[in-house]
């Protein structure tokens, strides 16, 4: 037998991952548009926000409206009304069950002659309102801190 002759030449990988890596350069990031950030604050004036978790018991359309949700909430030991201009994103029925968070220290105040007192906290993107809510069934009536 003669002297054995490689087929292929071996491949230094780290010297062809650097080759590559050189010749496609950096990966291109992809760019997400936000809207911008609202003007720094005092974390005194965070303090004065009393936000809390409740326990969505009931959720209904407010009749005549085409946006309005009308939640109770179970908060502790008491329940709260509060309404929400998020129809379009959501079904009542889905709701039901669910832990949301709420601003509870805004003054009560009617629409559609309606008492709502407090602000469920959604967050919006590319046109859309999503309820905010808990990763675990906690507590309702639980700060949030």
């Amino acid at each position: 037998m003669g002297e054995a002759v490689p087929l292929f030449a071996r491949i230094d990988a780290e010297k062809k991952l650097a080759e590559l890596e050189a010749e496609l350069g950096e990966p291109e990031q992809e760019k997400t548009e936000i809207a911008p950030f609202k003007d720094y604050i005092e974390f005194e004036d965070f303090e004065k926000l009393d936000i809390r978790v409740g326990k969505v018991i009931e959720c209904e359309k407010v009749p005549k409206s085409s946006k309005l949700l009308s939640f109770t909430l179970q908060v502790g030991s008491e329940t709260r009304r509060i309404l929400s201009g998020i129809s379009k994103y959501h079904k009542p029925e889905e709701l039901i069950g669910k832990n949301v968070l709420f601003i509870a220290n805004l003054k009560p105040r009617k629409i559609m002659g309606i008492e709502s007192c407090g602000m469920i906290l959604s967050a919006e993107f590319d046109g859309e309102l999503t309820a905010l809510t808990t990763l675990k069934d906690i507590q309702s009536g639980a700060e949030v801190v």
